[in-house]
């Protein structure tokens, strides 16, 4: 859901229209990538179980192998688990799944944020995709760092439980589903189409931010491709959507063209008193209840 009166045409102060597809591709991104890591959750579960159980009893560090042998694992490998403490480690791993180790402190290695995420990049309006795209490529330049962290074992289990199911996930093929996700259900509600209507009287120089909107809003219903950071996304079959008051300016003050393209027109009918009563008491966070808070 986007305002029609937050976008200017493109070169202007402002945000351009193509920036709601790039909202609803991060949107279906963010979807995608829940249900990816809901199919992967038990195994990342597995993952992250076996971490803790390091962390609450590391393995056995394999002695250097006297000369002319060859029999010790190779470097940096663990040594063979004893029988005692694989004993040891199972019967963690049962206290660990029954919940009484939860409160327990540990320590664990965890992704530091990278560069990028820290990073503030002014850019003027209207240009905030440039940012984004420029703090995201800081942040695949620059290695991928740990930082150790101390916390409840419940509260560890569940952060490298996310992690380990967002390395567990394709991300290219992630992305791949989220632009068809977005393509072929994606549903944008341009709120406000009546505060981009023509001016009433005339008026001198570029309308900017109602006419100029309109024309760049056209092909993008029409159907265009828009680049995005995870790639080009046709808007052929996205369904478009548009609300207006229309208190002061008329459907039919929209350019021809656009009108055109939003066949279906369905004019709502106005509140009456019982609708504004209802509005006054129902909600939780009602009007009259906020009032009666701040009163008190």
């Amino acid at each position: 859901k986007v305002e029609a009166s937050k976008f200017t045409e493109v070169g202007y102060v402002g945000r351009d229209v193509e920036s709601m597809i790039r909202d609803l591709t991060e949107i279906a991104l963010a979807m995608v990538t829940e249900e990816q890591k809901r199919s992967v959750r038990a195994r990342a579960e597995e993952i992250a179980e076996e971490r803790i159980l390091d962390a609450l009893l590391p393995p056995p560090t394999s002695a250097p192998a006297p000369p002319g042998f060859t029999s010790a694992p190779p470097a940096g490998a663990p040594a063979p688990a004893s029988p005692a403490n694989a004993e040891t480690r199972e019967k963690l791993r049962k206290l660990l799944r029954l919940g009484e180790l939860d409160e327990r402190d540990v320590e664990i290695a965890l992704p530091e944020d990278g560069p990028g995420a820290q990073l503030s990049i002014m850019t003027p309006q209207g240009f905030e995709e440039m940012g984004v795209q420029f703090k995201d490529l800081l942040g695949s330049m620059m290695p991928k760092r740990t930082k150790p962290r101390r916390m409840k074992v419940r509260a560890a289990l569940e952060a490298l439980t996310e992690v380990e199911a967002q390395g567990l996930i394709d991300p290219d093929e992630t992305r791949e589903r989220a632009i068809a996700r977005g393509e072929q259900s994606g549903i944008v509600c341009v709120d406000e189409i009546d505060k981009v209507t023509g001016r009433q009287q005339g008026g001198q120089g570029p309308d900017v931010s109602r006419e100029g909107v309109q024309r760049d809003l056209l092909p993008i219903v029409e159907g265009s491709s828009v680049q995005t950071k995870h790639g080009t996304v046709r808007t052929d079959h996205i369904l478009f959507i548009a609300a207006g008051a229309f208190h002061v300016a008329k459907p039919s003050d929209l350019i021809p063209e656009l009108q055109g393209r939003f066949p279906i027109r369905v004019e709502l009918a106005s509140l009456g008193r019982e609708d504004l009563v209802r509005i006054l008491s129902e909600p939780d966070n009602s009007l009259v209840r906020q009032y009666t808070a701040l009163l008190a």
